[in-house]
């Protein structure tokens, strides 16, 4: 392995033997069966890349990936099936937060316990226990049996013990956002002061505008295989029609190859460049738009129905429906209604709310001065709202309504409470829940 290697990853493949039922598992152990009794299920199929020294590379797929796993095996969690695993330099991994505590022991002697399997001497984890304690800031509970802890201090402590090991590589799962929103400020600083340090980082994360903001590349896994590599904004789009489904494996160019440490693939607009993939967008040929969406399956859905929300989409600035959408970039919510009575003043709207249920933002028809005409039973009207995204990143719900009036009444037709998510990206943070996009001007 070339000494600029950190993590070399060689056709590695992870089977594991799933059986009908404990008995045939159990015969085949005592070598009673000549049948094979068992399916194979291939977590990771031949799955190949490199991370090079000081570089921070995210790994994102759908839930069943292979994202953990080939963590795990990089760790020595695991062992691969086949293929090869090489790794240059100390590990700290934050897979499942506090694994290897025991229970029993005080919150200090685990620090001491944790140290010691991860190669550190006594001396050596002396040295860095007040950086350890200070970070984890749980106080005289550090004396305490680990089982004593609550949820809380239980991931403070055990993410204070990773971090501060001080490795030479640094491999996260899922774990950043652990604590209470001060803990997780500090988790991100440590994270970005790791990065400034050239210190090589592995990141698995569903929060795509973590990805786009910290990895300098991304490698797309989908049911085991590697569907792609390339930069982070590309990887994150083409991860957004994986989400939907919106493309044929047939389509899918040859893509998995190893990018060379060439000058030309050092520069970033050539990297990610190479790292196109054909995919076939369903948007039509009798297919609902709303199909193309993740939806919500416990939806609260009420009203009248007269005037019935029958399909709605989102879609970004290409045109293309999907829940993720960049922050600054145009973005529009369309929905087709169908009246199933004569209406008059019928009012459209949809409001974004955040994962606590409140109200960010949202219009309507009405409030954006939009005459429409009263309706007839039978007819199908289809509004687009388009604007630019300016919240923050992260997780929001749509919401969608059809009101109106019904003989001189104000009536609900239709209203979808949190219909679907919309995951706002970007590589550009703000404070709070919106961008001003302020331009800064120094004398």
């Amino acid at each position: 392995m070339a000494e600029d290697i950190a993590i070399s990853v060689n056709d590695v493949s992870k089977m594991y033997k799933l059986y009908d039922n404990p008995m045939d598992r159990l015969k085949e152990s005592l070598g009673l069966s000549r049948k094979k009794k068992y399916k194979e299920h291939y977590a990771l199929n031949h799955v190949s890349f490199q991370v090079h020294k000081g570089e921070t590379v995210g790994i994102i797929g759908t839930n069943g990936s292979g994202k953990s796993t080939i963590l795990k095996i990089i760790t020595g969690v695991l062992s691969p099936t086949a293929g090869e695993i090489a790794v240059n330099g100390r590990i700290s991994a934050l897979l499942e937060l506090g694994a290897g505590f025991n229970g029993e022991y005080s919150g200090l002697e685990n620090v001491y316990l944790n140290g010691s399997m991860i190669g550190f001497s006594r001396e050596e984890i002396d040295a860095k226990l007040q950086s350890i304690l200070d970070f984890a800031d749980i106080g005289d509970f550090i004396y305490q049996p680990v089982k004593t802890y609550s949820s809380g201090m239980f991931v403070r402590l055990a993410f204070a013990v990773a971090i501060n090991i001080d490795p030479e590589i640094l491999i996260v799962d899922e774990a950043l956002s652990v604590g209470d929103v001060f803990f997780q400020a500090k988790c991100y600083r440590k994270f970005e002061e790791f990065k400034e340090m050239g210190k090589t980082i592995l990141l698995v994360s569903h929060d795509l505008s973590s990805i786009g903001k910290y990895c300098d590349r991304v490698v797309l896994l989908n049911k085991g295989e590697k569907l792609a590599e390339g930069g982070a904004k590309e990887m994150v789009n083409l991860y957004r029609r994986v989400l939907v489904n919106q493309y044929d494996d047939a389509d899918l160019e040859e893509n998995t190859d190893d990018v060379e440490d060439t000058e030309e693939n050092q520069d970033p607009e050539n990297q990610t460049a190479g790292a196109d993939v054909s995919l076939k967008v369903h948007d039509g040929d009798g297919k609902a738009m709303k199909d193309s969406l993740n939806l919500n399956p416990e939806v609260l859905e009420y009203g009248s129905k007269l005037g019935e929300i029958v399909d709605f989409a989102i879609r970004d600035d290409t045109g293309m429906i999907s829940n993720v959408i960049e922050k600054g970039k145009e973005f529009s919510v369309q929905m087709k209604v169908k009246f199933q009575a004569d209406v008059s003043d019928p009012i459209f709207a949809f409001t974004l709310k955040d994962l606590k249920g409140t109200e960010i933002t949202g219009t309507n028809t009405m409030y954006e001065h939009t005459p429409l005409k009263p309706q007839k039973a039978g007819d199908v009207r289809e509004i687009t709202f388009k604007q630019v995204m300016p919240l923050e990143a992260g997780e929001y719900m749509l919401c969608l309504g059809c009101t109106g009036y019904k003989d001189g009444d104000f009536t609900v037709f239709h209203r979808l409470y949190d219909v679907c998510n919309l995951t706002v990206i970007t590589d550009k943070k703000a404070v709070g829940y919106f961008d001003l996009f302020s331009k800064v001007s120094v004398k």
